[in-house]
């Protein structure tokens, strides 16, 4: 019994001496984590929160970028009620995105399904479409004004060829939005393609086989299993697309500056005429808020849509 109660202080006393070296590696190893982790924290912090803080609290002020910032409250807000302008805008917004986005889409799962089966040279073409996504939308927006300029472009040009009187492409209120939806679809398709070929490329073979064993017709098999096993594929490009084409400025800047009549002019096209051409910084700062609220708000829609659908896996 003397023997049991001197063995058992020994073995806890042998536990105790063996902990204290796990817990002095332990601090280390996470001191060591957030150490390495340091720059990608900092660099989040820096140019992600600090901006989004920065300019949240500047839409409660009045900043013409040279005086002193003069704090309103929510008279921004309340003035954009008001705004023809920016309200304009918005809707604007609207129109390039449901111009954009369905196409832009569809055509590059098309080219995704495409680009999926056995044909010649099809890595060659996987590297054709994905060139416009790699050039400088600024630089492919001066040669697109230059195509669709209504006087010497090269379209109305061939359109003449034909006897065809070409549209005044870029300063009719009509035309002007859908020819910059074009350029962009035009640019992005195939970087979109991408995301779609690698969710095709991950779906295995054997259901298509199955399917075929079955007598499943390729419309049945596109909509029972293709789509179905696209979907965080889908998820991922509309998020990402919406996001983008909510955002976009170079084109617009380069080959309509916001006109004619000012049915090109974005939200974020507005935001940089209030910023440095009113400059009216307190304003802007608003719009920026109304605009990062309208993505959010899709972005959550969008993901939750997708959750509630069924997914496979099979990894």
């Amino acid at each position: 019994m003397t023997d049991l109660l001197d063995t058992e202080p020994r073995s806890e006393s042998a536990s105790a001496r063996r902990k204290p070296p796990h817990r002095r590696r332990r601090p280390r190893a996470t001191i060591e984590a957030y150490a390495m982790l340091a720059p990608s924290i900092l660099g989040f912090a820096v140019f992600l929160i600090a901006p989004i803080v920065i300019v949240v609290l500047l839409s409660f002020f009045d900043w013409n970028l040279l005086s002193d910032p003069e704090f309103i409250g929510l008279e921004n807000y309340r003035q954009l009620a008001g705004d023809e302008r920016a309200l304009r805008s918005i809707g604007n917004t609207f129109y390039y995105v449901l111009l954009n986005i369905p196409v832009q889409t569809a055509l590059a799962l098309l080219l995704a399904l495409a680009l999926n089966s056995k044909i010649k040279a099809r890595n060659a073409f996987r590297v054709i479409y994905v060139l416009p996504w790699m050039a400088m939308p600024v630089a492919l927006g001066v040669i697109w004004r230059w195509v669709f300029d209504p006087t010497y472009g090269a379209l109305n040009r061939f359109l003449g060829l034909f006897g065809i009187d070409g549209a005044a492409w870029l300063t009719d209120s009509t035309w002007a939005m859908p020819v910059i939806a074009s350029v962009n679809v035009w640019q992005y398709t195939g970087y979109t393609m991408l995301f779609f070929l690698a969710g095709l490329q991950a779906i295995p073979a054997q259901l298509y086989e199955a399917a075929d064993v079955d007598g499943a017709s390729p419309l049945y098999r596109f909509f029972k299993i293709t789509l179905p096993l696209l979907r965080p594929a889908m998820l991922f490009v509309l998020i990402t697309s919406v996001i983008g084409s909510f955002q976009v400025f170079d084109t617009i800047h380069v080959m309509t500056a916001g006109g004619p009549a000012g049915s090109t002019a974005t939200l974020n096209y507005q935001i940089y005429l209030e910023s440095f051409t009113q400059r009216n910084a307190g304003y802007a700062s608003m719009l920026a808020v109304v605009l990062f609220a309208i993505i959010a708000l899709i972005t959550l829609t969008q993901a939750a849509f997708f959750r509630k659908r069924t997914t496979y896996d099979f990894s």
